[in-house]
């Protein structure tokens, strides 16, 4: 017959030792050990010298020396005994101790007395000590274990009341008083020196750290980053779905034009470039995803959002300001040497996608993906030199500031039907037969008038140099 198996009970879980509550003990000032060795010491001391003098006077019993050695062992004695506790709970061993002494004074002025002057000065001193435990309540607590101490000790023993204390009583007292207020002076001083020492390198170090942190900040788009400086966001892999508008550029050509040129002219031209459309990206306060080579891919709606209709109008207006700034540039790189024309072509969508952070736990990229975001790259490279295809989506939320032209269907990737685009044309604002934006750009000729931009006062000069070139054009031998 086989034997069943005999069925283990399963052991419960180890409880964690419990950790002491820390509340009490939050604003308990832990001074260091040697300072808190001597001012104790120094209160025993004190007690002690007073007690032997009470006794050389014969005003209380010979019974009480048990207390003066008492007095001279304890400080040394509870130092090293509690050394090993010091070490896991400072602030806790440091408190318990201080009511230890609060209770001990406390009995040994009755035991002795408590003739004024020496009580006085010796109060002081133990007020003196247990100011540093921090919160009044404790402060509080301390003087009730005074109190305690004395009532505990009178019940004990009643001693007579002492009306008058011997002089030399009452030099000691001051003596022990003396000293306990220098020796508190100089460790606050000393305390003084380390905490503006301990202030200036940290100051040193904020400032390192911050020289460091708008270092790293040029690796991550400035909202991103800003929002994980501030706390608003917490590094860790998580992501979650939003409405995003999403962008994409690229040079067109770019691949031709870098075979041609050295690699120190191509790097000052899309270091130049990526920069001035940088700014352009800010002030519309797009996030910046990524740089792919000439290739830029920014999203609006995350970290912060104004709204579809906001993000979506922000977007496009970025895109058009880029087309503007690019005749810039292209005359810049002409002056340069830089021969063959330079156009981007752009491509923005709207819609669902999940952002956050991908990757691994030690390496992680603050990126979006989604179908919406491959459809925005399909219109990027659909669009012609100079051209900004939008879909059918992002057209919608901007039709009313913004004209746009339909101009067929294209075939994506992940839809399943043809999807339609539209093309950018301008502001509304800017055409017709009001419109204030005029450009022309031809072969060794460009011209860019926006006449919101135009002060009264270059009215003259912008007259006078369009005359010239009408005088020159005139000119020309056919």
């Amino acid at each position: 017959m086989s034997k069943r198996p005999v069925a283990q009970k399963k052991k419960k879980p180890a409880k964690p030792p419990a950790t002491p509550d820390l509340d009490l003990y939050d604003d308990f000032t832990v001074l260091p050990i040697s300072a808190e060795f001597n001012s104790r010491s120094l209160i025993y001391l004190t007690l002690a010298g007073t007690l032997v003098s009470i006794l050389y006077t014969g005003q209380i019993s010979n019974l009480f020396t048990i207390i003066v050695a008492f007095c001279l062992l304890y400080p040394t004695l509870i130092r090293f005994l509690s050394m090993p506790l010091r070490q896991r709970y400072p602030k806790q061993v440091g408190y318990t101790l201080m009511l230890f002494d609060a209770f001990f004074i406390g009995a040994i002025l009755v035991a002795m007395g408590s003739p004024l002057v020496p009580t006085l000065l010796l109060i002081i001193m133990a007020n003196a000590s247990f100011i540093c435990v921090g919160r009044t309540s404790s402060y509080i607590l301390c003087l009730l274990f005074l109190v305690l101490g004395g009532g505990v000790m009178y019940a004990i023993e009643p001693v007579a009341y002492l009306t008058e204390s011997s002089t030399i009583t009452n030099v000691i007292a001051a003596i022990g008083a003396g000293l306990h207020v220098a020796t508190n002076a100089y460790y606050t001083a000393q305390q003084a020196r380390y905490l503006k020492t301990t202030r200036q390198e940290l100051h040193t170090q904020s400032q390192k750290y911050r020289a460091l942190s708008q270092k790293l900040s040029k690796y991550l788009s400035p909202q991103v980053w800003e929002t994980i400086f501030r706390g608003k966001r917490d590094v860790k892999l998580e992501t979650q779905r939003k409405r995003l508008v999403i962008f994409f550029s690229d040079i067109k050509g770019f691949s031709e034009i870098s075979e041609m040129m050295e690699a120190e002219a191509l790097t000052e031209l899309i270091n130049t470039y990526l920069t001035e459309m940088s700014r352009v990206v800010m002030k519309y306060g797009g996030t910046i995803d990524k740089f792919i080579g000439d290739a830029i891919m920014v999203f609006f709606g995350d970290p912060e959002s104004k709204g579809a209709r906001q993000d979506t109008l922000a977007c496009v207006s970025m895109a058009i300001e880029m087309r503007k700034l690019m005749r810039v540039l292209r005359q810049r790189w002409r002056a340069q040497g830089i021969q063959q024309p330079l156009e981007i072509r752009m491509g923005i969508n709207s819609g669902y996608c999940t952002v956050g952070n991908f990757g691994a736990e030690t390496r992680m990229d603050y990126t979006i993906l989604g179908k919406e975001v491959n459809l925005a790259s399909r219109l990027e490279s659909s669009a012609e030199p100079g051209e900004i295809l939008v879909s059918y989506d992002t057209y919608a939320q901007i039709k009313d500031k913004i004209l746009c032209r339909e101009k067929g269907h294209i075939k994506a990737k992940g839809f399943s039907r043809p999807v339609p685009i539209y093309q950018v044309v301008d502001f509304r604002r800017d055409l017709g037969a009001k419109h204030s934006f005029t450009e022309l750009e031809l072969e060794g000729f460009t011209l860019s008038l926006d006449m919101e931009k135009v002060r009264n006062y270059d009215r003259d000069r912008i007259l006078s140099a369009i005359e010239k070139v009408k005088t020159s054009l005139n000119n020309k031998t056919p």
